[in-house]
């Protein structure tokens, strides 16, 4: 062991569940635990046996891992029994688990006020716990509840916890600010005084976020000594929730130069975990997320996109690729000549610099964007404006004219009931086709009529799903009147294979709008599709 190597320990599927809304599946425990092994993290905590019905599901029939340790959450034994006949205790050492995390008082007020027992009593709890879990062939790990704030309160008695859990046969001995109010400096004097009395190598660290520094304190720990960190995906957890592991992941291992489990290939898997998580919980991801995110390494101002098109690290603190995510180049109303041309050449549209359209293209982007459009992240909305104005885009349809209505009636049943009906007329193919369809809303009935009048020509349509469909209200131009105020509407849309697209429509009408978004975004999915555009009856 090397004093370099700092061991990764997730708790997403125990402490994460913790999280308000958040309710996992032994199946999603199953694939979080697996994907946690493939990217190298040390330790995946997959719950507490006895607790609760999933997660003795889940390690009734844990997932086979091939690098990381499985854990099992639990407390150390009650007061008044033995380790042996403890029922909690027995169903944390009768999983299928390799280590076992018992958290256990390190505060003496709560050992006062909580437990009401005797300090000496809660000691000898922690080193029987520790004994039996390493006399069953688990790795013992004590979870120091309240440390930090215990440590502040009655130094020698925290200490005193802390070496009976390593003097018993601890393998880690894991400080926790389990209230998240600690701060960086005082992380790093309280773990250099612990690293006098336990080794480094044993100590590990488990925060909080609630003053926001769950990542700065793990930090700080480490500097101070600890060799383990702890923390959840994307920093899932209960109130402002845990340390992100995997923004500590990226931190030790390309700024801090630490060695962890998780090599080049793993670190290029992050971005991949972390939308992994999302989609699990049905979560929009955090385009902010720090090296994650799809803001992290976007780029907006002119003057950055030039500095950044000569070299990356004038506006860049490492390089996406490293951790699986992309330089994105936005457009926007401060577009320069360099985002246009830093977008072409990401869509694969090879231009003269100084072609005049160029500077057309920048002009009417801007202008579009102070009528209320945004394409910083309607990058298909963008390409097709950008195609239309330096070559040509097929005319697959057009949508000639529409209409919705609204119904809320009674069913047999006696169920109220709310449908809208949409007619569509539309152009394709040198024929115009009106079609009707029903939908849960005028912008689903909308889209199912118009599909129905582009199927025949375009069967590849079949496959395009909306995913997301946003609405902002925009507020209207000066000394205009409050009704002048125009609606955004922003599409997202997934092709058979998975790719995303996001398209903008802008009107004072949501449903014309939404009708310039579906038209973008349905064009978009042809154009690269390839299709030739029918133009004969």
């Amino acid at each position: 062991m090397t004093d370099n190597r700092v061991y990764l320990f997730d708790t997403t599927l125990r402490d994460g569940q913790q999280t308000r809304g958040v309710d996992f599946t032994p199946a999603d425990k199953i694939a979080i635990a697996r994907a946690l092994d493939e990217i190298g993290i040390d330790y995946v905590e997959g719950g507490w046996p006895g607790a609760n019905p999933t997660d003795d599901r889940f390690f009734s029939e844990p997932p086979a891992l091939k690098r990381a340790k499985l854990v099992a959450f639990g407390m150390t034994r009650r007061p008044g029994r033995s380790a042996e006949n403890d029922p909690g205790l027995a169903g944390v050492l009768g999983s299928k688990a390799g280590a076992a995390c018992l958290v256990g008082k390190t505060w003496d007020f709560h050992v006062d006020v909580a437990l009401e027992i005797d300090r000496d009593e809660n000691v000898q709890m922690i080193r029987d716990s520790m004994k039996l879990a390493a006399k069953r062939g688990f790795e013992p790990m004590f979870d120091c509840e309240h440390f930090f704030d215990g440590y502040k309160a009655n130094p020698d008695y925290a200490l005193s916890c802390v070496k009976a859990a390593y003097e018993s046969g601890a393998r880690w001995v894991v400080l926790c600010d389990t209230n998240g109010g600690a701060l960086p400096h005082e992380v790093s004097e309280i773990v250099a005084e612990v690293v006098k009395v336990v080794p480094g190598d044993h100590v590990g660290i488990h925060t909080h976020n609630d003053t926001e520094n769950a990542v700065a304190n793990t930090l700080a720990a480490v500097r101070a000594g600890a060799r383990q960190v702890q923390g959840t995906i994307n920093g899932l957890g209960e109130r402002c929730g845990n340390a992100n592991i995997v923004t500590l992941t990226a931190i030790l291992g390309l700024k801090m130069g630490y060695e962890t489990g998780v090599g080049d290939k793993g670190m290029k898997q992050l971005k991949k975990l972390s939308r992994m998580l999302d989609d699990r919980l049905n979560r929009a991801p955090n385009p902010h997320a720090a090296f994650v995110g799809d803001a992290a390494f976007a780029h907006k101002g002119g003057l950055h996109v030039s500095a950044v098109q000569k070299d990356p690290k004038t506006y860049e603190h490492i390089d996406p690729e490293l951790v699986g995510n992309q330089r994105y180049i936005l457009v926007s109303d401060q577009a320069g000549r360099s985002n246009i041309l830093a977008r072409f050449t990401e869509i694969g549209v090879e231009i003269d610099p100084k072609h005049p359209k160029i500077q057309r293209l920048v002009e009417d982007v801007k202008e579009k964007e102070f009528l209320g459009y945004s394409y910083d992240t309607a990058e298909a909305s963008f390409e097709l404006l950008a195609r239309r104005t330096v070559e040509n885009v097929p005319d697959y349809f057009s949508i000639e004219r529409f209409r919705v209505m609204d119904e809320r009636r009674f069913n047999a049943r006696g169920q109220m009931v709310i449908e809208s009906e949409a007619t569509a007329t539309v152009e394709v193919a040198g024929q115009r086709l009106h079609e009707v369809a029903v939908g849960n809303g005028p912008v689903n009935a909308l889209d199912l009529a118009i599909r129905k009048a582009l199927s025949t020509a375009y069967p590849s349509i079949d496959g395009v799903k909306l995913m997301d469909y946003k609405v902002r209200i925009l507020p209207p131009p000066p000394n205009s009147d409050g009704t002048d105020a125009v609606t955004r509407v922003m599409i997202e849309s997934a092709g058979p294979d998975g790719t995303m697209w996001r398209t903008v429509g802008v009107s004072a009408n949501i449903i014309d709008a939404s009708i310039m978004a579906l038209s973008d975004s349905l064009t978009y999915c042809l154009l690269k599709s390839g299709t030739e555009a029918k133009v004969d009856a």
